[in-house]
């Protein structure tokens, strides 16, 4: 990334750092961006991920990629593979090596016994069910366990005995002695190391004690020299205990922690619970489904990074949470794809036209622009007696209401080619048009008909003979509602049933057969679509529609 494409948007934390760097409290800045690998990256990660490094970027420091990974019963190496995928997608690269929070289990542990030598953490060993009546609630003071008199050594042993495996997962936890009637819940001597007797994707069976973010979360910027560790709101009420554990533990250096407003999309949901329960119910393909918010969803859809990063840094740095409208990323994402996709041509649901004037073993090959206003190259489309049109482009009968629409004794301009006339058409035994009977107008090639009598309208087409068939994907956005997750309510009740629609007998040019999977193209008069990351191949082509020309879900 260069500094050209620094942060644009308004952000306190630019502001921050500049005075941090003016004052001399730091004359490096390090950043981090720590997902959890229990889940795919989402749109959400993607503001994070541009935030981060592009603080980085911007100041000539350096931001690192660490995994907060601590809960083994949910993370797999599957999700740590597509994490780092998704940051170089997005055009980051971190510095050094990629981190772990299991890098530091040695030194977590070296500090957990260092609190319990200080006596300010013991073992207790209160049910799941009586340690959260004892904590209270917000509008009353938590009680303290009869565990937390414990004396040291008794506790040096107990947690020695976790260590070791010889407890069952869930007997006992080891907890911070901080403050049990604190009016933030997170001081009531929050859960330093659980058992789980699970197998860690970096470190096997070494351990059979976890220890838990909070714990782990400020230890892991201080052994990094992290300056500023950049939360979402949510962890604004977890500062303090992450300020506590830095004052109590002799670490090497002191991060400071800033919040900001995570981002809210309408129409979406971007709880990875969510969004996982959207993979395991079958109701999406997978994680990368292009209907899903998540970047390998947005990626395969079609989107380009820079358009992300630009709608990324487009969004304010405030603190305070909003609703970001969908409308907004599709103005990034149709703005990046229009000035960059090259033009072709697709029949998404054709309908055959035969030329009854133009020879059939006749074959023009017509060149035209790849672009209309980039230098891209010129593309050949193959001109023959038979052709497809989309069947919405024809009518039986002309009305002012459809007056651009192809309909007998009516002339339509083949886009890029001629001009043609429709005479009759056939019908098969269900009603259905299955097949217009046309006459191409002499010297139309680039040119008005000459007997004055010109076209209502543009139509695009392929050849029937020389055109490629093709599967093409049509995506509309997943939820109907624009607050899926609001309230109690269960968001899969506003699943769009018909966010995608398979269409299998489309018809392409054929140049886009020998397209390289991900590139991107403007179906002309249809929208943006991608070559398939993963199903493509020149025998049988597959898009996915990444968008529209235009926002159908405006009011």
């Amino acid at each position: 990334m260069s500094n050209t494409e620094a942060l644009k948007a308004a952000n306190f934390i630019e502001t921050i750092i500049k005075q941090d760097l003016a004052d001399g409290r730091i004359d490096k800045v390090v950043t981090r961006f720590p997902p959890e690998p229990n889940g795919y990256l989402h749109v959400g990660h993607a503001k994070s991920i541009c935030l981060n490094f592009g603080l980085a970027d911007s100041f000539g420091g350096e931001c690192h990629l660490r995994f907060d990974d601590t809960n083994p019963s949910k993370e797999e190496q599957e999700y740590v593979d597509a994490i780092k995928e998704d940051v170089n997608w997005l055009g980051y690269q971190w510095s050094g090596e990629v981190r772990y929070a299991s890098d530091y289990f040695e030194q977590f542990h070296l500090w957990a016994l260092e609190l319990i030598n200080a006596g300010r953490a013991y073992v207790c060993e209160l049910s799941a069910e009586q340690a959260s009546e004892y904590r209270g609630w917000a509008t009353k003071p938590g009680k303290d366990s009869p565990y937390r008199a414990r004396p040291v050594e008794e506790n040096l042993a107990r947690f020695e005995q976790m260590r070791a495996g010889e407890l069952d997962e869930g007997a006992c936890v080891l907890r911070a002695k901080i403050d049990m009637a604190s009016p933030n819940m997170n001081l009531r001597d929050p859960i330093l190391y659980r058992i789980r007797k699970q197998t860690h994707h970096q470190t096997g069976d070494k351990w059979c004690i976890y220890p838990s973010y909070d714990f782990s979360h400020g230890q892991e910027d201080a052994i990094e020299g992290v300056t500023h560790s950049v939360c979402t709101l949510e962890f604004a009420d977890h500062r303090p205990l992450y300020e506590w554990f830095l004052e109590a533990l002799s670490v090497p250096s002191t991060p400071r922690q800033y919040e900001f407003g995570r981002l809210n999309i309408n129409y979406t949901v971007t709880s990875k619970r969510k969004l996982k329960q959207l993979v395991d119910e079958n109701k999406v393909t997978g994680w990368d489904d292009p209907r899903m918010p998540t970047i390998s969803g947005m990626r395969r859809r079609g989107y380009s990074a820079r358009a992300l990063r630009n709608f990324c840094q487009s969004l304010a740095v405030a603190k305070t949470d909003g609703i970001v409208d969908m409308a907004q990323l599709e103005f990034f994402i149709r703005d990046e794809l229009n000035k960059t996709a090259p033009r072709a041509m697709a029949v998404l649901k054709p309908l055959k036209v035969v030329i009854t004037n133009y020879p059939e073993d006749k074959l023009e090959q017509l060149s035209v622009p790849a672009h209309p206003e980039l230098d891209l190259g010129e593309r050949v489309l193959p001109f023959t007696r038979e052709l497809y049109i989309d069947q919405d482009d024809f009518k039986q009968e002309y009305s002012k209401k459809f007056k651009k629409k192809f309909s007998p004794g009516k002339r339509i301009r083949l886009r890029n080619a001629y001009v043609i006339e429709a005479d009759d058409y056939l019908k098969n035994e269900q009603g259905e048009v299955v097949q217009v009977n046309a006459r191409l107008i002499e010297n139309t090639l680039g040119e008005n008909p000459p007997d004055g009598v010109n076209p209502k309208g543009v139509v695009h087409w392929v050849s029937a003979s020389h055109g490629k068939q093709a599967t093409i994907r049509v995506y509309d956005r997943l939820f109907i509602d624009e607050a899926p997750a609001r309230g109690d309510g269960d968001f899969m009740q506003h699943l769009n049933p018909e966010s995608c629609t398979v269409l299998d007998n489309c018809w392409i040019e054929p140049g886009l057969a020998a397209s390289a999977a991900e590139t991107r193209y403007q179906f002309e008069r249809e929208g943006y679509f991608v070559a398939d990351r993963y199903d493509y191949s020149p025998d049988k082509p597959v898009f996915n529609m990444t968008i529209g020309l235009r926002d159908n879900w405006s009011n």
